[in-house]
């Protein structure tokens, strides 16, 4: 199963792997657990402002003890409201686009599966573009998500017959209800002014720029509750992974674990785009990534590809703000970073599946 581009399961002879390497994937896997840690630090001193170590230090301090830290009121304000929740905002985002690519790939069996495969991208961005333009009373973020979970919502039920869901129907299903949405949004894209068109097409580039402390308490409920159901049930993705007859083989409730991955991977994915627009190839690339470094057991994929995921996207939003004179929308850095690796990785995997 996906073992020629699996590098986690390598043998020293053909016999059980040596203690060396065994302490290397310890070693490796711990630091792919904390790397959050350095990529919060590095991401909390690039920005504007040149904040040293001690600086940052301080003011936390001042803010925990109520202290006056001797720095200017400008530091906590750049510090606690616009870099703090940016940054966490880009790790809860990349970490759940990322957990929710790894949970579809698992359900899909198939490398090149991405949380927008069942119409999500569409769906949020037709709600959002009718919340800045037709209903503006509605919250962009509460359209944006009411709008992806109808659009999955139609693909799985649109693909349901006789009480399964097949795969093939289900891809067929998000292709075809990712067109309707598409058309709806070209005509909301068409009628309405030239502010709002401009503010559309923004959001669909995936930025960062706007991050608040509201829409991190938007955010975390749901990507925070949907990946510990992710985190806990992983193990049965191994099993789904070997295809639908052995699962049943073993006794297991087939459709009932496929619609609860399918529901919380969604859950977790729209709270995302909700808040942050489409950044794409995330959810692609990183659990790929992941599991060629790895392998293929979702007891390790699943919380890596969170941690993986969350660190690459805050280092790319870091990216998006410092490396140019003008801020670029990260959706666009990542999709270029990406599709490089997308192409690579559809031409080494045959029949773009698992085998």
């Amino acid at each position: 199963m996906y073992a020629d581009l699996s590098r986690g399961n390598r043998h020293v002879g053909g016999l059980l792997p040596s203690r060396n390497f065994l302490n290397r994937r310890i070693l490796l896997i711990a630091f792919a657990l904390l790397m959050p840690i350095p990529s919060f630090l590095i991401s909390m001193n690039i920005g504007t402002y040149d904040f040293s170590g001690t600086d940052i230090g301080e003011v936390i301090f001042s803010r925990i003890t109520g202290l006056d830290s001797g720095r200017p009121q400008v530091y906590d304000t750049v510090l606690f409201h616009i870099r703090l929740p940016r940054v966490l905002l880009a790790m809860l985002v990349g970490a759940a686009l990322s957990i929710s690519g790894a949970t579809l790939q698992g359900i899909f069996r198939n490398p090149l599966v991405s949380p927008f495969v069942l119409g999500l991208s569409s769906g949020a961005a037709f709600g959002a573009a009718i919340a800045m333009s037709v209903l503006p009373w509605i919250p962009l973020q509460v359209g944006a998500f009411s709008f992806s979970l109808l659009a999955v919502g139609s693909a799985y039920f649109m693909a349901r017959h006789r009480g399964e869901v097949p795969v093939i129907s289900l891809v067929l299903a998000g292709v075809v209800v990712s067109s309707v949405f598409g058309a709806l949004l070209a005509i909301v894209q068409f009628a309405v002014d030239a502010r709002s068109l401009q503010s559309i097409v923004y959001w669909n580039m995936g930025t960062l720029s706007t991050a608040s402390w509201s829409k991190v308490s938007i955010a975390f409920p749901w990507v925070f509750l949907g990946s510990l159901i992710l985190i806990a049930m992983r193990w049965r993705l191994n099993v789904l992974a070997l295809g639908e007859e052995e699962a049943r083989s073993v006794g297991m409730s087939l459709e009932l674990y496929k619609f609860v991955f399918i529901v919380t991977a969604t859950l977790v994915a729209s709270a995302a785009v909700a808040v942050a627009g489409i950044i794409g190839l995330v959810g692609l690339i990183i659990p790929h990534m992941v599991r060629m470094v790895f392998g293929p057991d979702h007891r390790i994929l699943i919380p890596l590809s969170a941690t993986v995921g969350a660190s690459f996207l805050v280092l790319v939003d870091d990216m998006a703000r410092a490396a140019f004179s003008f801020e670029v929308p990260v959706g666009i850095i990542t999709t270029l970073l990406g599709a490089p690796v997308f192409i690579y990785l559809l031409r080494i995997t045959r029949a773009g599946g698992w085998e």
